[in-house]
């Protein structure tokens, strides 16, 4: 059984961070442990939420209380989203570190959160920088949007070609495996949003329908089940066909709903058993 670290936010109502990821990774049968770096009323995209951001020698506490255990050798992988602050940073670094120490086989998988084409950088403005010289570095999986992909790497891609010369640049930083999330390029169909998984073999890319709706939290759900599936499974175009199936009818479901929060619960039949409704085809 896979067993995740996660090292993710986490909200009482909605599914952002570690709410967004513990249940899907449940659901496929993945052994979560979810470590909480903040734990608010609600996501910040509401403007108004209440709730600490914990202090890092907090998150170090819970993390080293588990290595006390003696549970460091079952941890196969590392998985941070959202950094509050600038100090949560270290934190995973140094966690990472041991886990590797117990089990080298373990991997990194970060999610660079940073914003969105619509919205610009939402986060810290030491946040970035800090992902970019001391974070992404340590990761050996990294799911940025194409907006953060473009941040890291200080290019700006939008073309299949200039994604992956951008992600070339950021695997040369230290991750093995990108997988870009919301791809929106000037020559794919009007009405339409990709994926692309690429290693240093292999790229794939996915498309599908692109859905009217804003949903804080997709990101990670889709970093927490591409990370679980690309262990179990060992392939990028089995993780990322299995991903997107999952991530659109999650989405699909939630316009139904007419609700602004994931529909998890009410979707997870499709996070389970993914219908595997797209074509994954190879960009090289």
């Amino acid at each position: 059984m896979t067993t995740i670290l996660s090292i993710q936010s986490s909200v009482a109502y909605g599914h952002v961070g570690n709410g967004a990821a513990v249940f899907p990774l449940q659901r496929i049968g993945v052994e979560v442990w979810p470590v909480n770096t903040v734990h608010f009323s609600n996501h910040t995209g509401y403007g108004r939420w209440r709730g600490p951001v914990l202090p890092a020698q907090d998150v170090r506490d819970v993390i080293a209380g588990v290595g006390e255990r003696g549970a460091l050798p079952e941890i196969d992988a590392v998985l941070s989203g959202y950094q509050g602050g600038t100090e949560i940073g270290g934190v995973i670094i140094d966690a990472v570190a041991e886990v590797k120490a117990a089990n080298p086989a373990a991997i990194y998988a970060c999610d660079p959160v940073m914003g969105n084409a619509k919205s610009g950088c939402f986060v810290h403005p030491d946040i970035p920088v800090l992902l970019r010289r001391s974070v992404v570095p340590h990761a050996d999986l990294i799911t940025p949007n194409q907006f953060e992909l473009g941040f890291l790497t200080e290019t700006d891609p939008h073309t299949i070609d200039e994604t992956l010369a951008s992600i070339r640049a950021a695997r040369d930083m230290g991750p093995r495996t990108v997988l870009v999330t919301s791809l929106m390029r000037p020559d794919a169909p009007e009405g339409t949003i990709e994926m692309l998984a690429a290693d240093g073999e292999e790229a794939w890319i996915v498309q599908t329908p692109l859905l009217p709706l804003k949903a804080n939290g997709s990101g990670d759900v889709t970093a927490a089940l591409f990370t679980a599936h690309h262990l179990e499974t060992g392939r990028l175009d089995e993780a990322l066909g299995r991903t997107v199936s999952s991530i659109f009818d999650i989405l699909q479901t939630t316009l139904d709903s007419g609700r602004r929060e994931l529909q998890l619960v009410q979707a997870q039949e499709a996070i389970a058993h993914p219908r595997m409704q797209f074509n994954v085809t190879p960009v090289r």
